[in-house]
Order: C-alpha cells, then sequence, then structure tokens
C-alpha cells in the first residue's frame, strides 16, 4: 500500500506512535488509509452541511474495510464575496485549494482520496488536485439547495436576490415585498437552486466520470445525499483495489463529453475556465475552438435558472444527468466506452437511466435550440476569445450594436446602472478586471442582475475581460482576451465607441479602423496594478490568460 511510506516496518515506530496518540489502533494502520478531504465551513451555505456527507463518506469507508483520515480545504462563497473585494479571491482560492490537497497528499502518502464539495471554486479546486496527484479518487458534493417560494412563484440567489434589488430600484417591487423575498430565496443548505456553477461543476464531475450518478441533482436535504456518500466512501476502496486513477478516468474523451453535456444544460460560463484547468493538470491541452465544434453539434435540452424556470431539483425529478445523457445518445454524441468512479463504463452507468419530464429534459428531436447553451466569439475586440451563455440571452440581444459606457471599476458600473445613467442601446464595458488586471477576475453578478432587475436586458449588453456567475443572464459577454491589463483590445475602448456583438456569428469588435486601432495601442500605457503584496500580487505574477484556464504558467 502506498500508506505503507507512513506506517510500516522498524524505522516506522516513531510514526505509529504519533498515529496512536490520536486514537488510531493497529487494527486500522492495517488497514488502506484513505484522504478524506473536507472542505466544510460555517461561511458557505453549501457547505454548511458537510459536516454530516463527510460523516457519511467516512462511515462508508470503514464499512469496505478502510481507515478513513479527515483535513480540511478553504472554501469562499461567491454569493457573500460578490460585489466588493471578496471576489478578487474567489478564483485564486482554486488554486490555494489544489495546492493544499497535493501538500497534504504527498506529506501523508494515502491510499486513496475522497474529496468533500459543493461549491463553485472548491470543486475544480479538488479536481485539479485530484488530476495532479493521480491516487484512486472520487468526489461526492453536498447537493442543491431547493429553490424558495413565494405567492406562488420560485426564487433563488439570482432571481429573490440580486435581481430583486434592480426591480427595487426601478420600483417594480416595495420594500416589504424586497425583504420578504430576501428571507424567501435560499430556503436552505446546498449549492444555490439554479444552473450557476457549483451545480454545472457538481454536474461536470458526475459526466467526467469522478463522481457517482446523482452527484450533480440529488438535492442537499435528501436522506439519498447521505446514501450516496456513504456508497462513494464505500466506492474509493474498490477504485484502490482495482487501481483505478484520475487520469484513467481524465481523458480527453471525458472531456469532450463533459463539454457535450454541459452544452445540453446550458451550464455556467465557468466551466470554460475550470474545465480546461482540470484538462490541464491531467495533461491535456483543451483548445477553446473544440468548445465551438462541440456547441455547434450539441442542441440545448434544458432551461435552468437563470436560463428559464426550471431548477436543479426539477432536473432530479426527470431523471437527472444521467438522463441527459441517455437522450444525448440518440444522436451519438457522447463517448461510451469510459471508465468511470462505479468501476463501469459510461454505457454502463447510463443503461437504465430515462426522461422522467420531457418539460424538464427536452427531448433531443425537439430542442429549445439545436446549438449549445454556451459559445466562445473572436473579433477584433477578442482575439483570443470571449465567452457568453447564448442560451441566457433574449433573442433581440444576439446581434446587434451599441454605444460604449466604459468603466474601469465593477463598482463604478453598478453604481452608474442603479442610478440610471445606462439606456437602452448602450454597451457596459468593465475592463482590468481580468486575472492578472482584477487582480483575481472578478464575477460581475451585481451589474448584469441589476441590468436584468431594471428590465434592461433585453436592451443594454454588457462586456468584460473579467468573469461572470454561472447566475448571469443576459447579454453578458466575459473572459475577454487578451485582458485589459496586458493591453488587450478591450482597454482601447473609448466613451461611445461602437461595439458590433453577433453571437450566431461568433464575433465581437470595435468599429474602428485598423489605423485607429494602432494608434490606440502606441497611446496605451499600462497602468500600476492595483495590489502591489500578499497573494494576489503573488496570483497577478504568475496567472495565466482566461484563455488558458486562468492556471498558473509552467
Amino acid at each position: 500500500m502506498r500508506s505503507d511510506k507512513m506506517k510500516k516496518g522498524l524505522e516506522r515506530t516513531p510514526h505509529r506512535s504519533l498515529f496512536k496518540a490520536m486514537g488510531y489502533t493497529d487494527e486500522e494502520l492495517e488497514r488502506p488509509i484513505i484522504g478524506v478531504v473536507n472542505s466544510y465551513n460555517e461561511v458557505i451555505p453549501g457547505h454548511i452541511h458537510l459536516d454530516k456527507i463527510t460523516k457519511a463518506a467516512k462511515e462508508g469507508v470503514r464499512m469496505a474495510g478502510g481507515t478513513p483520515m479527515e483535513f480540511p480545504t478553504i472554501g469562499v462563497c461567491d454569493g457573500i464575496a460578490m460585489g466588493h473585494e471578496g471576489m478578487k479571491y474567489s478564483l485564486v482560492s482554486r488554486e490555494l485549494i489544489a495546492d493544499s490537497v497535493e501538500i497534504m497528499a504527498k506529506a501523508y502518502p494515502f491510499d486513496g482520496l475522497v474529496f468533500i464539495t459543493d461549491c463553485d471554486k472548491i470543486i475544480p479546486g479538488m479536481l485539479m488536485a485530484a488530476a495532479r496527484i493521480n491516487i484512486p479518487s472520487i468526489v461526492i458534493s453536498g447537493g442543491p439547495m431547493l429553490p424558495g417560494y413565494y405567492k406562488g412563484k420560485k426564487y433563488d440567489l439570482v432571481l429573490g436576490g440580486f435581481e430583486a434589488v434592480g426591480q427595487y430600484q426601478a420600483g417594480k417591487i416595495s420594500k416589504e415585498e424586497l425583504e420578504i423575498i430576501e428571507e424567501v430565496s435560499c430556503p436552505g443548505c446546498g449549492s444555490c437552486a439554479g444552473m450557476f456553477t457549483a451545480n454545472t461543476m457538481n454536474c461536470m464531475t458526475e459526466v467526467l466520470g469522478m463522481g457517482l450518478p446523482g452527484n450533480g441533482t440529488i438535492p442537499a436535504v435528501y436522506a439519498e445525499r447521505i446514501r450516496l456518500a456513504k456508497k462513494a466512501g464505500m466506492k474509493i476502496m474498490e477504485l484502490i483495489q482495482k487501481d483505478i486513477k484520475p487520469r484513467d478516468i481524465l481523458t480527453e474523451k471525458a472531456f469532450e463529453n463533459a463539454f457535450t453535456v454541459d452544452m445540453a444544460l446550458g451550464g455556467s460560463t465557468n466551466t470554460i475556465l475550470h474545465l480546461p484547468a482540470i484538462a490541464y493538470e491531467a495533461g491535456i491541452e483543451f483548445d477553446l475552438k473544440k468548445i465551438n465544434s462541440i456547441s455547434e453539434m450539441t442542441p440545448n435540452l434544458c432551461k435552468i435558472s437563470p436560463a428559464g424556470h426550471h431548477y436543479l431539483v426539477d432536473v432530479y425529478n426527470a431523471g437527472g444527468v444521467q438522463a441527459v445523457m441517455k437522450e444525448l445518445t440518440k444522436k451519438n454524441l457522447l463517448h461510451l466506452d469510459l471508465i468511470t468512479v462505479t468501476g463501469k463504463k459510461v454505457k454502463d452507468n447510463i443503461e437504465k437511466a430515462e426522461v422522467l419530464d420531457y418539460e424538464v429534459i427536452r427531448p433531443i428531436d425537439n430542442p429549445y435550440s439545436k446549438d449549445g447553451g454556451l459559445t466562445v466569439i473572436y473579433g477584433n475586440l477578442a482575439p483570443d476569445g470571449a465567452v457568453v451563455k447564448q442560451s441566457a440571452v433574449a433573442p433581440e440581444m444576439k446581434k446587434r450594436e451599441g454605444k460604449a459606457r466604459v468603466f474601469d471599476l465593477e463598482e463604478d458600473a453598478q453604481k452608474a446602472i442603479l442610478d440610471g445613467k445606462i439606456k437602452p442601446g448602450d454597451v457596459v464595458v468593465i475592463r482590468y478586471e481580468g486575472p492578472k488586471g482584477g487582480p483575481g477576475m472578478r464575477e460581475m453578478l451585481a451589474p448584469t442582475s441589476a441590468i436584468a432587475g431594471m428590465g434592461l436586458d433585453k436592451e443594454v449588453a454588457l462586456i468584460t475581460d473579467g468573469r461572470f456567475s454561472g447566475g448571469t443572464r443576459g447579454a453578458a459577454i466575459g473572459h475577454i482576451s487578451p485582458e485589459a491589463m496586458e493591453g488587450g483590445p478591450i482597454a482601447l475602448i473609448k466613451e461611445g465607441d461602437i461595439i458590433s456583438i453577433d453571437i450566431p456569428g461568433k464575433r465581437i469588435d470595435l468599429k474602428i479602423s485598423d489605423e485607429e486601432m494602432e494608434k490606440r495601442k502606441k497611446e496605451w500605457k499600462k497602468p500600476e496594478p492595483k495590489i502591489k503584496t500578499g497573494v494576489l500580487y503573488r496570483y497577478s505574477q504568475m496567472v495565466s490568460s482566461a484563455a488558458q484556464g486562468a492556471v498558473f504558467k509552467k
């Protein structure tokens, strides 16, 4: 066993003594030792219940003959970090989580790892670590939150929290209604109820084959979630026995499957940061242009909040991720011969799956659209690409021109929106918010939600070198690369310039001549870094472009 390095032989007498100081017996030390990576904390609603998930997973390990040893990681709630300096630290935490797990798994040669997660950057951080360390591993998430209800209407964090602010500001709801919506929008534990980043990545974990069927959609409050955690704990012992490692599972074809299901679900734009970053750790380069080719042949089968009125619990009741996958096989869109953490292949996992509600998961011959939920667009404003969730864009906003309203800081743009200074036909530009410029590539959920809440989402576009929450809807184009801090074209936009957006044509362009563009490039001066100390400064010096997944450079 790998763990023999720290427990077997005469020279390991002091090591065993230290384990015994924690109460471990000889019998426990003779078994495979499983590192249980617990991201429980009291500052994320998606993680507040992970102590129970962890307890169940550890019980599963013990039932199957292993000895679980738990250790923690950090975690940030993107919703609570949103709209202030805290959001600069969210994407940064992904790399720190991966590094911290690597440190623990190298300092302690565990035989296998169970990763317990639920929210935005913690999921990819753990998957990156699993790919990097490459010992038998399995992921179990805490599951999605249920939606809230008020006057017969469903609410979640975005519709009830962020967009309600814009609705109140526009005089559409009263202060009393705003306060009631605040109370009901997030009714309990779990990752936010819509197809935002956390739930998208939990579904992707299932599709990649690193989580058991049900990982993405079983609600957090269901006892089935506890049972799944126990099964994950038992399954890690089988993975050790069969010597199935993450890189056996995380193949190029597995990532193609993940992006295919992502397109069918209409997932978060953040997958275009996270999936390539996980692939990078597995030794796979994933070109953004491949994402477009997958999108062009994958129909959008689901409209889940913020794109529509369904929630993760509805997808669960309709058959879950496995049912979506089964529907996609009708057009031969998935690789079915890939091994997963079940110890079986994809085709075996989905054999008995079926769609139980074709209102929630559309038939493949009657999709919402013939192409996928996400697309990468290019042009003189984004030579290296930009990302948009096209399934959440109103038809009238998919092709249009507008006047640039330029802001070098998210807070300035948010104030202008709420103060009524943004008018129909404007294109809000928020720059110097990329991985280097932010630093940390903040999500722009507050301004996009304010635009939607004020009823401008069918008249105003927003573009940024930052990124968006999975909860963003409207003509929101992010990850514009190269970013402003690298002198990308977004840094050269002037107030009042005309910006052309053509999402079906996969174009975004600044309507100025090549000569004018070149002139502005020569006049541009790189600004001083916003932060010159600590982890954010180190991050800004090491991080790559969003087009490469914002990973650390080799």
